[in-house]
């Protein structure tokens, strides 16, 4: 049995939501990773089961190792098809916003959404949620939105109705939250849950080779690339640093999603308990921040990088060069050392 850690009566307003909603939009982050992408197709199945006209939106492209998700085809890329997005969204009935705190993580979605008094629904499992949504089910506590969708699911009554398809969703969104079960998974109820996901007919090994074991060649040269010509270790702060020019990317063909992973390779070494990965993109770089135990990610994300997230996980941008980027986290890094 799972304990009945969400609210009761958040439960029941987004419920009331839904009761009155025949359009729903399902909105996920900027740069969606397995958890935002598995949270919105699960509460898509879930919705539609219910007889609801659903339209999932995410504001830019999610990794191609993950178009085999159930209903990942019908997905709406905001970047791609902003006047489809835009279109649906004046129509919804409600919007449900999933794994995101802030409403700028959905990027040139945020604008038309923010405008609209269309009832919404945050279910989100980052800290300190922004006040944009009418209903605001927020779990820092727990290791994926993926997992809260379950939650709210069977809190609302539908576990029993819950298909394959949405149960091979939120289960691809709990291991890639967690990487693989490797952290942030300590909690036993999250193994129940599990136990519920594969009765559904969820087969644990074929989603993680279809998640972790589809790589193309050039994503595995560039790994190499990156652990030999690209990391650096300040062995004074126990931490290594990753860094990639749009130049490199370009020499591997790099496509959405070949970096996801890259900042979890340097925690294998003795001793690393910080790593950081910067990647040039566009505008700005990109950064991804993981920890082990105590060392707080999140306030290196938030005080330097415009971020946020986990104490162990979280991310940031910063609007210069690599080079500037660099100098800030070095000049600084030792005031977050514990």
């Amino acid at each position: 049995m799972l304990t009945k850690i969400i609210d009761e009566g958040l439960i029941q307003k987004a419920k009331h939501i839904l009761g009155n909603a025949d359009k729903v939009a399902v909105i996920g982050h900027l740069g969606p990773d397995g958890d935002a992408l598995g949270a919105c197709l699960a509460m898509t199945d879930y919705l539609v089961q219910r007889g609801k006209k659903v339209q999932v939106m995410l504001p830019d492209e999610f990794p191609a190792f993950l178009n085999w998700l159930p209903g990942a085809n019908k997905t709406l890329i905001y970047t791609q098809q902003p006047e489809a997005c835009e279109t649906f969204l004046k129509k919804a009935d409600a919007i449900f916003l999933l794994d995101l705190n802030q409403l700028n993580r959905i990027g040139g979605l945020a604008e038309t959404v923010g405008a609209l008094k269309t009832p919404k629904v945050l279910i989100d499992h980052h800290p300190n949620p922004d006040k944009f949504a009418d209903v605001t089910i927020s779990y820092p506590q727990f290791a994926s939105t993926s997992e809260m969708v379950f939650r709210f699911i069977c809190r609302s009554g539908y576990f029993d109705e819950m298909t394959k398809d949405c149960a091979i969703c939120v289960y691809t969104g709990m291991m890639t939250d967690t990487g693989a079960f490797t952290y942030n998974s300590n909690n036993e109820e999250m193994y129940y849950i599990i136990s519920q996901l594969i009765h559904k007919g969820v087969d644990k090994d074929w989603v993680y080779n279809k998640v972790f074991n589809t790589y193309s060649v050039d994503r595995m040269r560039l790994m190499g690339f990156v652990l030999y010509n690209r990391m650096q270790i300040w062995d004074a702060y126990h931490t290594a640093i990753i860094t990639l020019t749009q130049e490199d990317l370009n020499e591997f063909d790099y496509q959405v999603g070949d970096t996801e992973g890259f900042v979890n390779l340097p925690l294998s070494i003795q001793g690393i308990v910080f790593s950081v990965f910067m990647r040039e993109d566009n505008d700005k770089i990109k950064l991804s921040f993981r920890s082990r135990g105590a060392f707080p990610c999140n306030k290196v994300a938030s005080n330097l990088f415009n971020g946020g997230g986990h104490l162990n996980a979280a991310g940031g941008e910063f609007y210069g060069k690599m080079d500037e980027a660099v100098k800030l986290l070095e000049e600084w890094l030792p005031d977050f050392m514990i």
